[in-house]
C-alpha cells in the first residue's frame, strides 16, 4: 500500500481537513496518476455534508481529475508515463453482468464511484481527487487532448459530460432550438457545447446579470425567467430544454416552452418531487426525462470534441486550503463558473 495525502470530510458537520490514507498497490491493469488539478462539483458538497443520506466517512471528494501518468501496470497498453489523463465520476463497473452495455454503463449495475463508494473487493472505500495521486484501472482512464489548458479541462470530466450526453442523445445540432436553464457551472458548459454542435442556443436564467457572459460563450438569446412575459414570448419554442438547476421551479411553465415532441431533461437534482400536470405533456406529446453523466466511451468522445472545438470550462483556480471557502461560495452561486483546486498547493 502507498501513502497518499489529501483533504477529507471526516464528519458531515465538519469542514474538510488534511488527511493521510492508503492507496492500493498498482496491479497489472492499473494506471498511477499524479493529480495536478481537481474540480469542485456541487455533488462533492452534497456528499461531504451527507445531504443525500449515503455518505461514508472519512471521505476524500473529487471526481473531476486531471493529472499525469507516473506508472503503468504490465498489461496496460493505452497509456504511458507522461501522458495527460483524466478520471471522471466512476473508476470501475461490472464487466460480467448480463445487462452490461458499454454505451450506457453509467446506468448499469456495479458502478463504482470515484469516491464515497466501495471498490470491487467489496470492502475498500474509494477516495477521490482532492489528493496527490490516484490508482485507476486502465479502462476508466481518459486521454486529455494536448491543446486544451490542463486546469480548465478538469471540470469536463463531470460538468462537461453531464451536458454533452443529453445534447447528443436528443440530437442537438443545426435546425434545433436548445434552451439551457441556469447559467452556472453546468449551464455554461451546455451553452458552449450546444453552440459548437450548431444548435440555436437560449439561456433561461433568473435574471440578466450574466447575459454578457452567456452571449460571449455562445448563446444566441438570453431571457430572464423572473419576467412572466418570457414564458408568453417563448411558448412552444424549443426542441430541447436542459434544466441544470436543483431549485424548485414551475415545471409546467417550462414544459409550456417546448414544441410538439419537445423534451425537458433534468440534470440538477431537486430535493422535492417534480410536480407535473398531465395537460403540460399530453396535448403536445412532450416528454420529461433525466440524464446522468456518460459512459467512458462517450466521455472520451466528449473530450475529443472539446479538443476539436477548443472548449474548456471557465474556472477560478484556488489553493487546497481554500476548499471550505469555495464550498460556501458554490452554495451562494458566487463563482464564474467552476472552482478548480491546484493540487500543487496541497
Amino acid at each position: 500500500m502507498a501513502l497518499a495525502r489529501g483533504y477529507a470530510a471526516t464528519d458531515a458537520s465538519k469542514p474538510l481537513q488534511p488527511f493521510t490514507f492508503e492507496r492500493r498497490e498498482p496491479r497489472e491493469d492499473d494506471v498511477v496518476i499524479s493529480i495536478k488539478y481537481s474540480g469542485i462539483c456541487h455533488s462533492d458538497i452534497h456528499q461531504a455534508r451527507n445531504e443525500w443520506g449515503n455518505s461514508m466517512f472519512p471521505m476524500v471528494p473529487g471526481h473531476e481529475i486531471a493529472g499525469i501518468v507516473t506508472a503503468v501496470g504490465s498489461k496496460v497498453s493505452k497509456f504511458k508515463v507522461g501522458d495527460r489523463v483524466g478520471v471522471g465520476c466512476f473508476v470501475d463497473s461490472c464487466t460480467t453482468c448480463a445487462s452490461r452495455d458499454v454505451d450506457l454503463e453509467q446506468y448499469m449495475p456495479g458502478l463504482v464511484p470515484t469516491y464515497n463508494g466501495i471498490e470491487a473487493d467489496g470492502k475498500t472505500p474509494t477516495q477521490g481527487g482532492y489528493s496527490d495521486f490516484i490508482v485507476v484501472k486502465e479502462g476508466y482512464v481518459l486521454s486529455i487532448p494536448e491543446n486544451l489548458p490542463f486546469e480548465a479541462t478538469a471540470p469536463l470530466l463531470c460538468a462537461g459530460i453531464t451536458l454533452y450526453s443529453p445534447l447528443r442523445k436528443w440530437g442537438a445540432g443545426p435546425g434545433k432550438k436548445v434552451a439551457v436553464v441556469g447559467m452556472g457551472g453546468l449551464g455554461h458548459m451546455g451553452v458552449k457545447l450546444a453552440h459548437a454542435m450548431g444548435a440555436d442556443v437560449t439561456v433561461l436564467s433568473q435574471s440578466l446579470s450574466k447575459k454578457e457572459d452567456g452571449l460571449k460563450l455562445g448563446a444566441d438569446h438570453y431571457y430572464a425567467t423572473a419576467d412572466a412575459e418570457t414564458f408568453k414570448a417563448l411558448a412552444g419554442t424549443f426542441d430541447l430544454i436542459l434544466c441544470t438547476v436543483s431549485a424548485e421551479i414551475d415545471w409546467n411553465a417550462y414544459l409550456g416552452l417546448l414544441k410538439v415532441d419537445g423534451t425537458l431533461v433534468l440534470l440538477g437534482i431537486p430535493e422535492k418531487p417534480v410536480p407535473v400536470h398531465a395537460f403540460s405533456l399530453v396535448p403536445a406529446r412532450r416528454s420529461i426525462a433525466g440524464s446522468m453523466i456518460g459512459s467512458i466511451k462517450e466521455t472520451q468522445e466528449m473530450l475529443d470534441f472539446c479538443g476539436e472545438h477548443d472548449i474548456v470550462s471557465e474556472i477560478e483556480l484556488i489553493r487546497m486550503d481554500q476548499v471550505n471557502e469555495a464550498y460556501e461560495r458554490v452554495i451562494k452561486s458566487d463563482v464564474r463558473y467552476r472552482f478548480v483546486i491546484d493540487m500543487a498547493t496541497l
